[in-house]
């Protein structure tokens, strides 16, 4: 039998709803050449598939002196697992593969190399038994995983369990752990557990049918921890494995914190913003304010309206209220007016939102009988509503944050009093700062500090998006409230001049001025200094674009 004959039974859609994908031979390759060192090592794969590691494994226990090397594995795909026991056979191997779940395994701490591919389903498809029995493995552990931890984070926790002290674990892991909440356990966990910790980042996107960035995790010396610092390891690809790679030793404060340009930001880099939050000058948007999500209507098309659709529906004022449309490229300046707003439905935008107040007019009544034939109240948002057609909404925030953004998050003053819809945020400030921050705060987080921290704490999404969540927000570093009133003449003074720079696009030429009058002109900081975190932050800028580029 062939090995395109052995996939018959299996399709590129039961693969990807099991998190199943081939991997680069360069990916498999490296790793098994860095984990198998001797011909006594045994090797292990968590989720086997067709056996691509344990092949390389075989071969790299062959060249070591081994002529039958027996692998071990797991593999819940019956298939796949008859297709990886023939392929480590075809090339002179013993593949012992368990079709089993993997979480239903009771560990045995007896290899000395773990390797593989943990497969990648998210936390909204990481459902039911499985689900339950992966964070029990955890927790066994010791690892508590939080409801949205995708399907590889236990997968690596467990894994680890099947090693015998001082072994290692090279797996291929989407780059959400360095970056995602829930992966903070995993971080600190491999950080205690293991005596070395090695990263391989890539500057460009290596695995597309996946849709994700992925990061090699090389960690040695098992049950021998805490590890004093990461090594770091950037390649271009997957084809540049084979060079020498740069590296760099990192020594997080916080393990489990995010490890988010972990080895690409250098110390030069991070330790002005360090210095001033030392002093009290930068802290971060908490201390401002709350940032919450914004209204979810299940249905944009139907509830979000133009001026011109609700000329044509007949609504009054009374069945609607004032929206920030769908979307941020609206939100690129340092204000959203009522006048602008009015700009904006003139052009055609949805600047209303459909919310019909008690007793119902007739022309709302029409409306919304047209969206029950139209299947609008079946959407899930609309069903779970008691009213479906009222949209819950929270008052107009103070500041707008964009938190999908190609360039970097801004925040915008909500002069027009608008609502605000899940494509954004909403900051509502504190009583005792609402003045200060709807004045000068929008303008003062165009500084390379905080823009350089936003690439840390948020987190790079396909296309090249950088987006914020509302708790990463919070982490956000910003000017102090004190900070910036003792700077806010120099800001006042160059509003209308960063306006007019951020009306054509000049982001960083506007990021130049705010750093001049915050920093430079009272000599806070240097432009040397300045320059090095501008360095920094177009060097990340570059790398998640770049990865954007290539999938594209």
């Amino acid at each position: 039998m062939t090995f395109a004959e052995r996939h018959l039974a299996d399709t590129p859609e039961l693969r990807k709803a099991r998190g199943a994908f081939f991997t680069p031979a360069e990916l498999v390759d490296y790793i098994a050449r860095w984990a198998v060192r001797s011909p006594a090592d045994s090797v292990f794969e968590p989720s086997a598939g067709d056996a691509e590691f344990l092949v390389a494994a075989a071969r790299r226990l062959q060249s070591l002196g081994v002529s039958r090397p027996t692998v071990h594995g797991v593999e819940i795909h019956d298939h796949s697992a008859q297709v990886g026991r023939a392929r480590v056979r075809d090339v002179g191997g013993e593949g012992q593969i368990l079709t089993s779940d993997f979480f239903a395994v009771d560990p045995a701490p007896v290899h000395t190399a773990v390797i593989g591919n943990p497969p990648y389903v998210r936390y909204q498809d990481w459902t039911g038994a499985a689900r339950v029995r992966s964070r029990e493995a955890a927790l066994r552990a010791g690892v508590a995983l939080t409801g949205l931890a995708s399907s590889w984070a236990a997968f690596t926790i467990q894994s680890t369990l099947f090693l015998t002290a001082g072994g290692r674990m090279g797996l291929v892991l989407p780059a959400e752990l360095l970056s995602v909440n829930y992966a903070a356990p995993v971080r600190r966990y491999l950080f205690d557990k293991f005596s070395s910790v090695e990263l391989v980042l890539f500057d460009e996107q290596v695995f597309p049918e996946a849709e994700a960035d992925v990061v090699l995790l090389l960690a040695d010396g098992f049950g021998h921890g805490p590890a004093k610092h990461a090594t770091i390891r950037q390649a271009r690809n997957a084809a540049a494995l084979l060079d020498v790679l740069p590296t760099l030793d990192w020594a997080p404060a916080d393990p489990a914190a995010k490890w988010t340009g972990a080895g690409l930001v250098p110390v030069d880099a991070t330790e002005p913003l360090a210095r001033l939050t030392r002093e009290g000058h930068f802290g971060v948007l908490e201390a401002w304010g709350d940032t919450t999500l914004g209204a979810v209507t299940g249905n944009n098309k139907y509830f979000a309206l133009s001026p011109q659709r609700v000329k044509e529906l007949g609504l009054s004022r009374r069945d609607l209220i004032r929206l920030s449309p769908p979307g941020s490229s609206h939100l690129r300046g340092l204000a959203l007016s009522a006048d602008a707003l009015t700009r904006l439905g003139n052009k055609g935008r949805e600047t209303y939102l459909f919310r019909p107040a008690q007793p119902l007019s007739a022309a709302a009544t029409a409306y919304i009988e047209s969206g029950h034939r139209a299947g609008v109240d079946q959407a899930y948002k609309c069903r779970v509503r008691k009213v479906w057609h009222q949209v819950p909404i929270v008052p107009p925030a103070d500041l707008l944050l964009t938190c999908m953004n190609a360039d970097t998050p801004r925040l915008t003053t909500n002069l027009a009093g608008a609502h605000h819809l899940n494509s954004v945020h909403g900051v509502y400030l504190s009583e005792q700062l609402r003045d200060l921050g709807r004045e000068l705060l929008p303008l003062a987080s165009l500084n390379s500090l905080t823009l350089l921290n936003a690439e840390i704490v948020g987190r790079a999404y396909g296309g090249g998006i950088l987006k914020l969540e509302p708790r990463e927000a919070d982490r956000w570093a910003m000017p102090s409230p004190e900070f910036l009133k003792d700077r806010s003449a120099r800001l006042r003074s160059i509003r209308d001049q960063v306006a007019r720079k951020l009306q054509v696009g000049r982001l960083l030429d506007a990021v130049a001025a705010v750093d001049h009058a915050m920093f430079v002109e009272p000599g806070i900081l240097t432009t040397a200094q300045l320059d090095a975190v501008r360095n920094a932050h177009g060097e990340l800028t570059r790398r998640r674009t770049m990865r954007a580029a290539k999938r594209g």
